[in-house]
């Protein structure tokens, strides 16, 4: 639950956005903030999806009791936001006009949002900053102070909105500049947080000793959910192209309908992150049965609450668009009921895939989550190059239901055969605590190191 209230004020950091902008600024500014989501999310949730990668490094640690290895993953951590900030900030900027160009951005939106989308990538260091920190202090099993940064954070930002573009007039840039300095206010109290109350996380020069010889480890499990939250992203820069050939109306509509889409689903996603760090963290500990249950349970809550959320957008989705833009724009009223109904009928999918990607992430895998990331890309690249272009805004609308079905089916054999691969070792473990001849511990220990590196699809010794 606080993990789910957590992602719900992030992402209030851009309903907000959408929210003020539409209401004050127009139908036109608000398809400008939302023509670049996709782009915002190929560089954001790059850095997002490899601080999560890094915190699972970290969870795993705690869970074996590395208290060590935890403050030198912390500081490889630190070492590599640091590298990928810069690198990420540079190339965005570089290339950011050929891809708007590529992406057919509509000529009366282009040059608001492009001032958007700039200052938010002059901004990555403060995302990348709270993504890392919070992600964290989560891995040590602290779920709700992140969330209180976050409230804090986005109240910050609601009231910076409304000061820059009613008061001082700065249009959707104030948009954009309210988002970075809330961001790094939040950041500045997770420092500080973590320098007063959590001593396994307070680095010193000696945890920076040697930490390139931990990059390797990081990156593993970092950069494949990097990659995949991107090669996702590309897919949906592909989309946004499509959409943006169909006009502002399409553009607007689905500016308004995403941001609802992303809040009904936010409970899926935050069961979903969930467990990988709860996954992580008993892997170390190696309560094999109790990550088999919990994703049992996720599954069954999960699930059940997309069929409820999905129902009820397609019922009452096109009555909180109008807390955008009112009712004065009917065409973008239809075009928004069109996308909850084909989406909001597809949440059960989103529910499984969620449960299944994070925890093959938590258990360890990278290579299988990025390949149904491709899987994604793939459907959505059909969605926007096919069916937009022969069936209008509704074959734009089924991209995501087809890439979520894409990517199940591609990560479905590979969490069948890890599950397989838990309860095998947790009745080899039932025989090592209940047997006294030490040979045959020797044994089974050898054979269940086998079966972790199975399961985490590593090569070499994972645990001992």
């Amino acid at each position: 639950m606080p993990l789910f209230i957590g992602n719900l004020f992030q992402q209030l950091y851009n309903f907000t956005d959408v929210l003020i902008v539409g209401q004050t600024l127009g139908v036109n500014a608000l398809a400008a903030v939302g023509s670049t989501g996709s782009l915002n999310f190929l560089i954001i949730g790059f850095a997002t999806g490899l601080t999560s990668g890094f915190s699972i490094v970290t969870a795993q640690r705690l869970g074996s009791r590395d208290y060590r290895g935890v403050r030198k993953s912390f500081a490889t951590s630190i070492v590599m936001s640091i590298i990928v900030t810069i690198m990420l900030t540079a190339i965005s900027l570089i290339f950011l006009d050929p891809i708007m160009h590529l992406m057919s951005t509509p000529t009366d939106i282009y040059v608001n949002a492009k001032k958007f989308i700039s200052i938010i990538f002059m901004g990555i260091f403060a995302s990348m900053a709270f993504n890392m920190l919070s992600n964290e202090i989560r891995a040590l099993g602290d779920s709700k102070t992140p969330l209180w940064f976050l409230i804090i954070g986005t109240v910050v930002n609601v009231i910076l909105e409304l000061l820059f573009i009613v008061g001082f007039h700065w249009g959707v840039a104030g948009a954009g500049w309210a988002t970075v300095i809330s961001q790094v206010i939040s950041s500045i109290l997770c420092v500080i947080y973590i320098s007063k109350r959590i001593p396994l996380l307070q680095v010193h020069a000696a945890d920076f000793k040697g930490v390139f010889k931990e990059i390797g480890t990081h990156a593993r499990i970092g950069l494949p959910m990097a990659f995949q939250s991107s090669i996702i992203a590309v897919g949906s820069i592909f989309m946004q192209s499509a959409l943006n050939g169909l006009g502002t109306t399409s553009v607007a509509a689905t500016t308004s309908a995403t941001k609802i889409d992303q809040l009904a689903s936010l409970p899926m996603m935050s069961f979903g992150i969930t467990m990988a760090t709860f996954t992580a963290q008993n892997i170390g500990a190696g309560m094999y049965a109790r990550i088999i249950k919990g994703v049992r349970q996720s599954l069954m809550a999960s699930v059940t609450f997309s069929i409820i959320v999905g129902g009820l957008i397609i019922l009452f989705g096109q009555n909180l668009v109008m807390l955008f833009i009112g009712n004065q724009s009917p065409a973008v009223l239809k075009l928004t009921q069109i996308y909850f109904n084909i989406v909001g009928s597809s949440y059960w999918i989103l529910a499984i895939l969620f449960i299944i990607r994070y925890t093959l992430q938590g258990l360890g895998q990278s290579v299988v989550p990025t390949i149904a990331g491709t899987a994604e890309l793939v459907m959505r690249s059909f969605a926007a190059l096919v069916l937009a272009a022969n069936f209008g805004y509704a074959g734009a609308c089924f991209a995501n239901p087809l890439a979520w079905v894409g990517s199940v089916l591609v990560l479905t054999g590979s969490y069948m055969a890890a599950i397989k691969h838990l309860k095998k070792l947790e009745r080899m473990k039932s025989i090592v605590e209940g047997s006294a001849n030490s040979d045959e511990k020797e044994h089974i220990s050898q054979i269940m190191n086998g079966e972790l590196r199975a399961v985490s699809g590593q090569r070499k010794k994972v645990f001992a």
